[in-house]
């Protein structure tokens, strides 16, 4: 079939940062399929707007991605934003499916794009700078040096989680257990930094756990050296 589902990253928030493939995948293509009920309210769709004005008035689908742990009721969502996306394939329109950061990295479009693919239809990605590359460059601070390592971690999941091993540790989707994460980064004796809303209006900078609120938005990033 020659119709492609792009995956498309559009960056952190700087629709500066969006890169040129994305930006000409963009202008090229008609069909644009961006995760919420609403597509126009999607920071993804935001974003990539700023770059191309032109994508407001080309079409949208709105693929549903509840925020839900029950496996199977995702499952049927993934499913069913799969065969959404599939409807167009079929008729030969290539749809860009335009997601935050980058394409790879706990992205929604990961679980689409296994069943667009079992279903016979060709799937390419378009890699975006991630959040913990653009946080870093915005504190002015490198990730890693020399042969440090680099641990990215969605979250905590259980309370003997600690941040013992050597390198720098990026803390990702952490919101909801802020207060449980700040006490973990105090007792690990790092040196924290954090972006909220990273590239964004709404930018906040943190420079340590005290100034952290436990109420930080989804969209906090941690970095703790």
């Amino acid at each position: 079939m020659s119709a492609i589902a792009y995956g498309v990253g559009v960056g952190p928030g700087d629709p500066e940062l969006m890169t040129m493939k994305a930006v000409r995948l963009i202008k090229e293509n008609d069909v644009f399929a961006v995760p919420g009920k609403d597509p126009r309210e999607a920071v993804a769709y935001k974003i990539a707007v700023q770059a191309v004005p032109e994508l407001a008035d080309k079409e949208l689908i709105a693929i549903d991605m509840p925020m839900v742990k029950d496996r199977e009721l995702l499952a049927e969502y993934h499913k069913k934003g799969a065969e959404l996306i599939e409807d167009y394939l079929r008729q030969g329109k290539n749809v860009v499916y335009l997601t935050l950061g980058d394409v790879t990295v706990y992205c929604t479009f990961s679980y689409l794009q296994h069943i667009i693919e079992a279903d016979g239809f060709q799937v390419e990605l378009v890699s975006g700078i991630p959040s913990f590359c653009a946080a870093a460059a915005r504190l002015g601070i490198p990730l890693t040096e020399w042969n440090e390592p680099l641990h990215v971690i969605p979250a905590f999941h259980s309370d003997s989680d600690s941040l013992k091993d050597p390198g720098s540790y990026v803390l990702m989707k952490s919101a909801s257990r802020m207060k449980e994460v700040k006490d973990i980064l105090r007792e690990s004796g790092r040196t924290v930094n954090v972006v909220e809303n990273c590239g964004m209006e709404t930018e906040k900078i943190y420079r340590s756990v005290d100034e952290i609120p436990d109420d930080a938005g989804y969209f906090s990033l941690i970095i703790a050296k």
